[in-house]
């Protein structure tokens, strides 16, 4: 690792669901991108002892120091100084198409040609759907999130295990290259899920509410795809945040010719 930290910030467009960690406990995969325009992963960062003015969600604009990671090569991989982080702002919801538009990519093996693990496509013919989980996975879960929890030093804040979602949340889609299925990563649709029951809807209410969200909401009015690779599988793709973002007329119309 570097011995030097660099400066950096972001507007935040992922934040990944809670990993269990050997060494870290819990983990979230967050990442941005800079003002000009790349893209940076923030790792490993330990949301939930986060507060204040670092608790970052979308779109905050986020400072914090970094050094280049041990084992992690990728290029926009940063290992954050968690301390360092800082809320500086949010982007206006005027601004995002403006700034995201132009990195978005016809396709997930395009992004993996240029050498990318990070990246933005905008997927036609999408079809958000849940399954449940099998009751030994949940098992498995709940004991995993349960060992995180119990994971920190003396200094760190104590946490509740997190409750594992009952369903798997997945896209089938298409981008320049063809048919996928991906399962959704994304923290704020599994937030969603118990959002929605904490407002008093049945689950059958809450699944209503994301089918309608996701399969007529976001496609009507603009929905690109934050995907990622993995560290140590980089051929391996994850889709790791859903987001709501509105189209410009020029990327529409250059859309059209490659799909």
């Amino acid at each position: 690792m570097s011995v030097t930290a660099t400066e950096c910030r972001v507007t935040i467009l992922v934040k990944a669901l809670p990993q269990p960690s050997k060494k870290h406990g819990e983990t979230v995969c967050c990442a941005g991108i800079t003002p000009d325009g790349h893209w940076k992963r923030l790792y490993p960062i330990r949301y939930r002892h986060l507060s204040g003015n670092t608790a970052f969600s979308r779109w905050d604009n986020v400072t914090f120091r970094y050094r280049s990671p041990v084992h992690d090569k990728r290029a926009e991989s940063c290992a954050v100084e968690e301390n360092s982080i800082a809320i500086v702002g949010q982007m206006p919801p005027k601004e995002r198409a403006k700034l995201l538009n132009p990195l978005i990519l016809p396709s997930v093996s395009d992004a993996a040609l240029r050498g990318q693990s990070l990246a933005l496509i905008r997927p036609s013919d999408t079809r958000f759907f849940y399954r449940p989980k099998s009751a030994a996975d949940i098992i498995e879960e709940k004991e995993a999130y349960a060992k995180a929890a119990r994971q920190g030093s003396l200094l760190d804040k104590e946490l509740e295990s997190l409750e594992p979602t009952p369903y798997e949340f997945k896209f089938r889609f298409h981008d320049a290259d063809g048919e996928h299925t991906y399962t959704n990563g994304d923290w704020e649709a599994h937030a969603m899920y118990y959002m929605g029951l904490l407002r008093g809807k049945t689950v059958e209410e809450v699944l209503q509410w994301m089918d309608h969200t996701f399969n007529v909401v976001y496609p009507s009015k603009g929905m690109a795809f934050a995907v990622g690779n993995m560290a140590k599988r980089p051929q391996t793709w994850q889709l790791l945040g859903v987001i709501r973002l509105d189209e410009l007329p020029e990327h529409i119309a250059a859309q059209g010719s490659f799909l």
